[in-house]
């Protein structure tokens, strides 16, 4: 029998595989609360604050949950019973991650847009 030898890689890719389950279930509770409680209260926060109109943002950030969610789903599949090469399932859950983060903050700017000029002094207070 080898000698196994705990190394940074086999780590990483752990931590990478094991962080999927709860990205998963996340991703899909939030969808959840969007699409079937009409919770909107984590819809495109921006400094813990919510767009003036959280509704208009909820059906993108529930689609990115699902797709994402489902995305995670199957690479989970694909390791587990497909087998597939490190490479390829490595790839696809972490574009998933980053493609999730970078749509989250381009949702984000578009929901809380930028104001120029100077405040009134009721938004002041």
């Amino acid at each position: 029998m080898e000698n196994i030898h705990f190394t940074v890689f086999m780590a990483t890719t752990w931590i990478l595989f094991l962080a999927l389950f709860p990205l998963t279930f996340f991703w899909f509770r939030r969808a959840y609360r969007i699409f079937f409680k009409n919770d909107y209260s984590e819809v495109a926060l921006k400094k813990g604050e919510p767009p003036k109109n959280p509704k208009k943002w909820a059906t993108p950030v529930g689609i990115i949950n699902i797709v994402a969610g489902l995305v995670a789903v199957w690479t989970i599949f694909g390791v587990i019973v497909l087998a597939l090469p490190y490479q390829t399932w490595s790839a696809i859950a972490g574009s998933t991650i980053w493609c999730k983060i970078f749509a989250d903050w381009i949702i984000k700017g578009q929901a809380h847009p930028i104001q120029f000029g100077r405040k009134k002094k009721a938004e002041q207070k």
